[in-house]
């Protein structure tokens, strides 16, 4: 009965060492789907963000992640002061200011001509 036990966990465990390999071949794969289709394009979007922060100059039209529309009046090391209306400024962090979409749209039209 004992040999009998024993036999049987030697199959087993020498079974259990190839589906080993599959099992972590197929963790590689996933960690590599991950990589390609999630974790690469968001890098890259992030690095487009920052370019795009570090480009901001006076006179760009921006909307805060609050939803606040203006116009950059200064541009600090990491702050902005955006002219939001005629005699109203507002101190924003750079890291929540997004530039304008019809800025963004207007930029190629103007670059066409």
């Amino acid at each position: 009965m004992l040999n009998l036990i024993l036999l049987q966990d030697a199959a087993t465990g020498a079974g259990q060492q190839g589906s080993s390999w599959g099992f972590w071949i197929m963790m590689l794969l996933i960690f590599v789907v991950f990589y390609f289709f999630m974790i690469r394009p968001q890098t890259k979007k992030q690095k487009e963000l920052q370019k795009q922060r570090e480009a901001m100059k006076k006179g760009d039209k921006v909307v805060t992640a609050g939803g606040i529309y203006g116009e950059i009046k200064e541009v600090q090391e990491t702050t902005l002061l955006i002219t939001i209306s005629k005699d109203v400024t507002i101190k924003v962090d750079k890291g929540s200011v997004y530039v304008s979409a019809d800025d963004a749209q207007q930029a190629p039209k103007e670059e066409n001509k």
